[in-house]
């Protein structure tokens, strides 16, 4: 058959014969083409800044945001028409719309691309593909959160067409789908009701058969999601993991006194010797779903065994891995946790952290001073720890020469970690927070700089207290921790503070005017910058940047 070609006959007067020509027409129809320009125009509308102007509101996603114009949307989604009509707000906060389930720009771009074209634009690769070069990039986690936010949005948007396209796509690789990882499409598949009811009992089916326990079910299903499967595995036999006792009435008594943050009362608790902290998994509890300074207080207790496996076969590092929390891991690999252990499945704990990061996070180039991405700070911790042992000795040449003088060790811990906090702030916090330092004496080597607290080094004549050898003791256990997880920031440290540093200083004792002058410059120059940065710091959470950074509008064109 050919297309695009009519074949016309046409008679030769002058002999009589006939030849057969070929009649060129355009392969698309009439109506098709017009529909095609108009999708591209309306398109272009969205994606083409020299139509910025045209827009009438905006929608903020985090720090994006995206012009947009409410008759458009209004025509294309009943949500949007009713919410424009309520409220007539002409700046809006995606929750607004959404809810609390939390979407990235890219997926929402996504679909306000489908919603001004009618098309579905590529998938944008490094939000899709997770960072790990081993992986098929075809049911990874990144592309996994990537479709459910934008069947959820599509959804709420009530986008029929788009949603069934997106739950068609997510039933077609479910069978590729780390088990891990299905209980959020079931989560998205059960907010989405009937729409989604084939994906739904699709998802259902898997985690019946399944070896996820019902602590993990609670925390990621509506309960009578997991009275359904729990229904279903009784019905089928399937119960052996409840079976075993866990969770016992004495474990769950644990796990809630740790959703409380109270160790004593887990210590009594224990003290009752009806269970222990590894038979309660304790441990993997208190990673997977409690905040660091608990997992911090827990294995203080020194009751646990760092590197025991939970009945699915993860051990704590595992889990940290899944949570891709810095102090966590750091926390971890201080007290023994072996990164070379494998799970049942044969993989890493570096591996499994790779598979839930995004490219785009991964190889995301972060200049000095700003924080780097959490995901891609715990892979380098990982690698790290298995690349190396910890390093034994002094950090660098400065501390090496400091010797005996501990005035001067003091003095060089102290800007040392001030120097890590400015430009590598996130970095700095993780080994300063298990190292139990809180804050610095901001570059004390002059007579003007603020001091945040009670040992001075400025006392005259200097007298070594106990409070300076426990400063000292903790800011070497935070250089230690830095050259062992963090060796690239360690490295760059080592060149300030055994060149830069030390020119400076000598610079401030010159005899010459000008010297001395350019010395206090620059200091000023350091202590301005590190408050600045001190101060946004502080104003964010651990995952956010330490420096305070504008909103911008981000086109769709760049996202997808």
């Amino acid at each position: 058959m050919i297309t695009g070609v009519q074949v016309a006959a046409f008679s030769d007067s002058e002999n009589g014969s006939s030849v057969s020509l070929p009649e060129t027409i355009d392969p698309c129809p009439p109506d098709v083409e017009a529909l095609r320009r108009l999708s591209d125009n309306l398109g272009s509308l969205f994606q083409s800044p020299e139509f910025g102007f045209c827009a009438d509101a905006i929608i903020s996603v985090g720090q994006a945001e995206f012009g947009v114009h409410r008759c458009v949307l209004s025509a294309r989604s009943p949500l949007f028409r009713d919410f424009f009509a309520r409220k007539g707000k002409t700046k809006v906060e995606l929750k607004e719309l959404v809810g609390d389930f939390e979407v990235g720009a890219e997926s929402f771009a996504l679909v306000l691309e489908y919603l001004y074209s009618g098309r579905v634009g590529a998938l944008p690769k490094g939000v899709c593909m997770c960072a790990d070069e081993e992986c098929s990039h075809v049911g990874c986690r990144p592309l996994i959160d990537f479709m459910v936010e934008v069947l959820y949005v599509s959804f709420t948007f009530q986008i029929s067409e788009l949603v069934n396209l997106f739950k068609r796509h997510l039933f077609y690789i479910l069978d590729r789908v780390a088990i891990d990882d299905v209980p959020i499409i079931l989560y998205v598949a059960n907010l989405c009701g009937r729409l989604c009811g084939k994906l739904l009992d699709k998802c259902i089916e898997i985690v019946v058969m399944s070896e996820l326990d019902v602590v993990t079910l609670e925390k990621a299903l509506p309960s009578e999601i997991v009275k359904q499967v729990e229904e279903a595995r009784a019905t089928l036999g399937l119960q052996a993991l409840e079976s075993s006792g866990y969770p016992g009435k004495h474990v769950k008594r644990i796990h809630r006194a740790l959703d409380s943050d109270d160790v004593e009362l887990v210590r009594m608790l224990l003290k009752e010797g009806q269970t222990s902290l590894d038979d309660a998994y304790a441990l993997h509890y208190a990673v997977a779903y409690c905040d660091s300074k608990i997992t911090s207080e827990l294995l203080d207790l020194c009751l646990a065994d760092i590197n025991h496996r939970n009945q699915r076969g993860y051990t704590v590092l595992h889990i940290a891995a899944m949570r891709r929390e810095p102090k966590l891991v750091v926390s971890l690999l201080t007290k023994g946790a072996s990164p070379a252990d494998l799970t049942l499945d044969g993989r890493k704990a570096v591996q499994i952290s790779k598979r839930l990061t995004k490219s785009v996070d991964y190889y995301r180039t972060t200049d000095e001073g700003k924080a780097s991405p959490k995901e891609r700070l715990c892979i380098e911790i990982l690698e790290q720890a298995e690349r190396r042992d910890p390093l034994v000795g002094e950090a660098s040449v400065s501390l090496a020469m400091a010797g005996d003088d501990l005035r001067g060790r003091l003095l060089y811990l102290e800007n040392r970690v001030a120097f890590a906090r400015m430009l590598f702030p996130m970095e700095a916090r993780v080994a300063m927070d298990i190292a139990q330092v809180d804050g610095t004496l901001e570059f004390s080597l002059g007579t003007s700089a603020s001091h945040r607290s009670t040992v001075d080094l400025n006392e005259t004549p200097f007298k070594i207290k106990e409070e300076h050898l426990i400063r000292i003791k903790a800011l070497s256990r935070t250089v230690e921790l830095g050259k062992r997880f963090f060796p690239r920031c360690s490295e760059v440290l080592n060149q300030i503070m055994d060149d830069d540093v030390t020119d400076l200083t000598s610079s401030g004792h010159n005899s010459s005017e000008y010297g001395r002058k350019r010395y206090m410059e620059l200091q000023d120059i350091l202590t301005k910058a590190f408050t600045e940065d001190k101060e946004e710091f502080d104003r964010s959470s651990l995952s956010s940047s330490s420096s305070s950074s504008t909103s911008v509008v981000i086109q769709a064109r760049n996202l997808v």
